[in-house]
Order: structure tokens, then sequence, then C-alpha cells
């Protein structure tokens, strides 16, 4: 303990690692020096229990329990009002760890990787400053819909799990710059993640992927791509796999694709409800739209002018010509490809 006394204003760091600590006692410290302690850090001990007496320390900002065996964190930690980072890896924490009120703190970065977490906590869900969010290294098999309440998040660390798919919502983080989902068991990226404007690294590395949606392209601020580990496809692939439209579609067809006027007077809620949901052909010489039945065609796409990425198209029918070339030699480029100049990507990491 006879660090205690070297903290001051200009040095409010307190620094207790790797000395077996089990409890750590702050009786014999003055009030004076609680007040001035911002920065905490009790890595490599043997805590099993978290130290109620850290709670005594008002003005903490920053908090380190890394490398011991806690499993449980007490309700009194919400008492530490100003606490901003809370670092906890490689411990025995779990989704049944945290109190209730957790989410009702002021933590803007939260790092728990290497613990043994199967969900996210509810808990977490609600820390409304939330900036930064690592739990890799455990043992999470999903991403709760939920996740779309850290409207704040720039940086999300979820590699090293168990983690098969990516829920949608996960594109309304808009502040989102750092995406980890590497080392997990993900077959499909969703669409939707083209919504992710801010992101500038998505790492998908050592995954299940096939493909990648071809809406990934509008990730016009994305400069690093990781997909390394991956069974991506190494040649052209053009899957012609196709269910025949139903009735109902090749109507909801003629009137979107000829631009029949309609009213929601006219059609049961339903069915306006379908109409709406049309999605556009993408070859740019097809004026065809299409709502379930669709033709998967997989094509590759040059990024940089040094990797051909393997895309995911829907095409509104078998009749429906790819919007490139067949050949996977051919010079001629899509639309897209010409969209997608050499310094967009800085980093695309295949092998």
């Amino acid at each position: 303990m006879e660090l205690f006394p070297r903290i001051t204003k200009d040095n409010p760091v307190l620094v207790l690692s790797r000395l077996q600590l089990r409890d750590l006692n702050l009786d014999h410290v003055g009030e004076e020096q609680k007040r001035q302690i911002q920065q905490l850090y009790l890595t490599y001990n043997s805590f099993s229990l978290f130290p109620t007496s850290i709670c005594l320390l008002s003005n903490l900002e920053h908090l380190d329990l890394s490398n011991n065996y806690l499993t449980a964190v007490p309700e009194d930690i919400t008492r530490l009002a100003n606490l901003k980072t809370l670092v906890a890896k490689n411990n025995h924490l779990d989704e049944t760890s945290f109190p209730k009120h957790f989410g009702t703190m002021h933590i803007e970065s939260l790092n728990l990787s290497g613990n043994r977490f199967r969900e996210i906590p509810r808990q977490f869900l609600k820390l409304s400053r939330l900036l930064s969010l690592s739990l890799g290294g455990n043992r999470l098999k999903s991403i709760p819909a939920e996740i779309e309440n850290l409207n704040r998040l720039e940086m999300l660390y979820l590699g090293g799990n168990m983690i098969s798919s990516i829920p949608p919502e996960l594109a309304n983080l808009r502040c989102l710059r750092y995406l980890v989902l590497c080392d997990n068991c993900i077959q499909s990226i969703p669409p939707q993640l083209s919504r992710l404007h801010s992101l500038l690294s998505l790492s998908l590395h050592n995954n299940l992927l096939t493909f990648l949606p071809r809406e990934i392209l509008s990730l016009v601020h994305l400069q690093e791509l990781s997909l390394r580990g991956n069974p991506l496809v190494v040649r052209f692939i053009k899957d012609m796999t196709y269910d025949p439209p139903s009735l109902l579609e090749l109507a909801g067809r003629t009137i979107k694709s000829r631009n029949l006027p309609y009213l929601p007077s006219d059609l049961p809620a339903n069915l306006c409800h379908y109409l709406d949901m049309a999605s556009k052909c993408p070859n740019p010489k097809c004026a065809g739209v299409y709502f379930d039945s669709c033709v998967r065609h997989i094509k590759f796409v040059d990024f940089c002018g040094k990797f051909r990425l393997p895309l995911m198209h829907y095409l509104c029918s078998p009749e429906c010509s790819s919007p490139c070339s067949s050949n996977p030699q051919s010079d001629a480029e899509s639309e897209e490809e010409n969209s997608v100049p050499a310094d967009r990507l800085q980093r695309v990491l295949l092998g």
C-alpha cells in the first residue's frame, strides 16, 4: 500500500497489479486521496470477489480488473457515478454476473473479453452512452436484435465466439466505425449492413462465408475488409436455382414494372404492403422487379484493381442477362465495378 501517498491531482493513477491481492482494504486511505483516484489498475491478482471498497472512490473513471477470478459484480458498482471505462478481461464472468441496474451507469467503454458469456446481458444493451463494447473470446452464439439500442456505439468486438448469424438490426448502429466478427461461424452477411455508412474497418476472417452481398459496395468509407480463412468461392459461379413466381408475384411484378397507379383505398392493406416490398432487379439492362422469387447469382467485383470479391446478386428471372460478362477474365466491368475506385479500400485481407 506504499503507492497510496503518491496519488495527487497531477497523478490520479493507482496501480496495484501483480501483487497477489485477494482483497482491497482502503480503511487507512484518507478521504481526500480517495477523491483524487481516477484510474485504478488491479490486474493479475487473485480477486475472486469484486472488492466493494472500490465503490468508495467517488471520482473513479477507469477501472481495470483483468486477469483475476471474478464471478460477479455487486450492485454497489452503480455508486461509481463517474466511471467511464470498465475492463475485466479474462475472469469468470457470465450473463448472470451483473446487477439489475448496471444499465443505468454512464459507462462509455466496456471490455469483458475472455470470460464465459453465453449471451449479451440485457443490462449492457441499456448503456446509453456506450461507445465501445468488447466481448471477444466468450461463448456467444447470437447477437440480440436489441443491439440497435446502443446508438452511440463506435466499436463492437465480438470475435472468437460461436456466432452463426448477424441480425439486420445491427445496421441501425449508424455511428459504428469498427466491427470485428472474426473467428465465428457466420455463413452470410445481411445486406442491411450497407447502412453502416460510418464503418471504417470490417473484420470477418475465419468464418464460413462463401459470398458477400452486393450492397457492401455502399460502404463508402470502408478502409479495411478482412476475409481470410473463409471458403469464399475462387471462380466465377452462376447459380440459376429458381422457383417459379406465384400468381400473386406475377400480378405484383406487372403492377410495379408498368407503373400502374393504385391507391390504398383500391386494395387491401396487406396487398399494398406487399407491393411496397418490391426489389428492383440489379441488372441495369432490366427494368423488372421481384418479390419472393428470384435467381441467386454470384459474381466477382473488382476492388482496388487487385482483388475480385464474390458478391451476391438477386436477378428477377433466369432469362435476365447478367449485369456483367459471364467470362471472369472479361475486361468489361459492371456499373458497380466502375463505382469502386482504387483508393476506396486501403486493405482487403484475403490471406
